[in-house]
């Protein structure tokens, strides 16, 4: 792969393998959270809401801050976000794995780990090697990285399981927040500044890139569309495998569920990731998330069996994250790579919006009612609306006028 301007960035294949290595470590810790939710409710004495509100703020953190940070990777370079990012997230784990209270799990695994997330995952990482990856192409090497955090999923959480099993949710963390920290010596394959302009155009300020998106109603449409995909796998990640042992499943069937979700999804990103290079964008995220709808229908339809569950599971990991390389390559098609960590920002933003809900809303239907329908219910409808809002997007890239 040719690089599309010349920075002091790295080779386009260092930047995309070490980017998927750190999203193997950050996404693969941050997929078993789930796994923590009955062990770690009853050493505290913690409601499934109060946990699931844990994991609300971590994703709404996640969203409110990845413009800013998004922005700072844009101008110093992917490689000093990810070292803080490393540290403060490894931090957030072992005070994870002291607190004593609903505050101190908010606190860690909310706050902490939330702030953390957005230096070393997507959006930072897609900008970076969006940079250094040819348009022909990065739709694929968005998916590649991508797959990362699913074969993150796919090694960490039977990981995650294991440890919970042997020795209890406190030295489980500790493991993974050692295990965070290798993040710091890989950052140096992403490091350095991009280039001032490397979409051939007129440089575009921060300021001008937000205001020329934020005026653009495909720019909606993409940030709507995503902010589903955070609904669907944040529910499913965080309630899952508590809504299989309610219906009496064994709880190693609810790891090996999210487990599979990972190993499929591997295949998912990579291959969606390719569609996106060779088919119109939006029109395969419409077909994406009509299968997800029609696969959630079909899993409450069938009687639920161990076996079913994991059917399920495999189905949904293979369309879990394929929206990511196709939203952020609409982004990058559309306004540019000068600011994709940023811009990709704003749209991961409503992501975690979606997240946001799909985590707390999830669990405060559950407290209420004592089941997950309206959750399961939810998750259909905003299926089908997704598939819609994406049949009218614009794909063609913005035209700017040279200065004069």
């Amino acid at each position: 792969m040719a690089t599309l301007a010349r920075s002091t960035m790295r080779s386009p294949w260092t930047v995309i393998l070490t980017g998927a290595v750190i999203v193997t470590l950050a996404m693969g810790v941050r997929q078993s959270f789930g796994l923590f939710l009955p062990q770690m409710g009853a050493a505290l004495d913690i409601s499934r809401s109060s946990f699931g509100l844990a994991i609300a703020i971590q994703n709404l953190v996640f969203g409110l801050a990845q413009p800013f940070v998004g922005a700072l990777a844009d101008k110093h370079g992917a490689g000093r976000i990810a070292v803080g990012g490393a540290l403060l997230y490894a931090a957030g784990l072992v005070l994870a794995s002291l607190a004593t209270s609903a505050i101190g799990i908010h606190l860690s695994l909310g706050l902490m780990v939330g702030l953390a997330m957005t230096g070393i995952t997507f959006t930072v990482i897609l900008g970076v090697v969006g940079r250094v990856v040819p348009p022909e192409s990065r739709s694929m090497a968005f998916g590649i990285v991508t797959a990362g955090g699913s074969l993150g999923q796919f090694l960490v959480v039977p990981g995650a399981q294991a440890l919970l099993t042997e020795f209890g949710y406190r030295q489980a963390l500790i493991v993974m927040a050692a295990a965070i920290a290798a993040i710091v010596a890989l950052a140096a394959g992403i490091a350095g500044k991009p280039s001032a302009s490397v979409d051939g155009g007129p440089a575009q300020s921060a300021g001008q890139a937000l205001r020329e998106a934020g005026g653009d109603r495909n720019f909606l449409l993409l940030n709507l569309g995503f902010f589903v995909c955070g609904f669907h796998v944040v529910f499913i990640a965080t309630h899952f495998p508590a809504y299989l042992t309610d219906k009496g499943i064994d709880p190693a069937i609810g790891a090996s569920s999210l487990a599979l979700i990972g190993l499929f999804n591997i295949f998912g990103s990579y291959l969606f990731g390719l569609a996106g290079d060779r088919l119109r964008k939006q029109y395969v995220l419409a077909g994406l998330y009509a299968a997800r709808g029609i696969a959630i229908v079909l899993f409450l339809l069938l009687p639920l069996t161990p076996v079913s569950a994991l059917v399920f599971a495999g189905v949904m990991g293979f369309l879990w994250l394929g929206t990511v390389p196709l939203t952020n390559g609409l982004v990058s098609q559309i306004y540019g790579v000068r600011h994709l960590s940023m811009l990709g920002g704003v749209v991961f933003l409503s992501h975690q919006v979606g997240s946001f809900l799909g985590a707390w809303a999830a669990g405060y239907m559950f407290d209420l009612s004592g089941n997950y329908d309206a959750a399961w219910t939810a998750s259909i409808v905003l299926a089908a609306l997704a598939a819609l809002i994406h049949l009218p997007i614009r794909d063609a890239p913005i035209v700017r006028a040279e200065p004069a």
